[in-house]
């Protein structure tokens, strides 16, 4: 039985030559699962082995809703300014130049428009691997850009929220934000035009505070983490020990904050689902 043995010690191998597994072959799931990287990608990047939603951005967001991927960006090229000079760790104006060469995102939010199941729709979607998909004067721009448009065209406006809250190097620029969202929003509802929210990992703080809990109908993916405060935070503060679940998608279904909650397979035929609904489409 030698021949699963080394017959030969002292072997080595130099570093160049050793067989690595490329980085982002397997993918690493919360729950300790391994999927392969491709499978993973053609599943919509939810883990089929314990139905993780793994986190997307608006490229993917737009993909799936978006009938053969084919819709029309506006305002694509609106930039954040440092009005106020900013510097933390650095200064407002160098982050932002990093994580446009990093991400090849002009910011945090998209907005799209385009067909999904035959029928024109606007899409304004968050990108968190932009300063944690921040909440700055752009993102608030453009989304009421895209509210602009929806009650100019007659169409209905989903947002997708995915966000940490507002930009604190914007202060006060970030907080008007709130409000100006939900000015244009309720300019929406005035036009009688169904806005879906969709809330995914993470949506907390202002974006909670404002648009992302304003939808006609407020849907989410599963095991979301929605809130304002973080757990810790508001664990502090009441001196309470929080429920199991407290911030979860499914903790805020059952205490009614969110209508229904949606797997991103079925994304597509939902949000349109709900649109009709609420249109009284047959």
């Amino acid at each position: 039985m030698a021949w699963f043995k080394r017959q030969e010690k002292g072997i080595t191998t130099a570093t160049e030559d050793k067989m690595d597994v490329p980085k982002g072959l397997w993918y690493k799931s919360p729950t300790g699962k391994i999927i392969d990287a491709d499978e993973l990608a053609r599943n919509l990047f939810v883990s089929p082995e314990d139905d993780f939603h793994v986190r997307i951005g608006s490229a993917t967001y737009f993909e799936i809703l978006f009938d053969n991927n084919e819709f029309v960006e506006l305002d694509k090229n609106m930039t954040s300014k440092d009005p106020l000079h900013f510097v933390d760790t650095k200064k407002y104006a160098e982050r932002l130049k990093d994580v446009m060469e990093k991400t090849h995102l002009k910011d945090a939010v998209r907005t799209g428009v385009g067909k999904s199941k035959g029928k024109e729709l606007v899409i304004c979607c968050m990108d968190f691997a932009f300063i944690g998909g921040s909440m700055g004067a752009v993102v608030g721009e453009k989304i009421a850009r895209g509210i602009d448009h929806a009650i100019k065209n007659k169409l209905p406006f989903v947002m997708i929220s995915k966000s940490g809250g507002a930009r604190m190097m914007e202060a006060a620029y970030s907080l008007m934000q709130l409000a100006k969202t939900s000015v244009k929003l309720a300019q929406l509802a005035e036009a009688k035009l169904p806005y879906i929210s969709l809330c995914t990992d993470p949506t907390t703080g202002g974006t909670t505070a404002s648009y992302a809990m304003l939808g006609d109908i407020n849907i989410s993916e599963p095991g979301a983490l929605i809130g304002f405060a973080g757990p810790r935070v508001v664990r502090d503060t009441t001196g309470k020990d929080l429920p199991e679940g407290f911030q979860t998608a499914e903790f805020l279904l059952e205490h009614g904050f969110l209508d229904f909650i949606t797997p991103r397979k079925e994304l597509k035929d939902k949000i349109n689902l709900y649109i009709d609904l609420i249109q009284n489409n047959e």
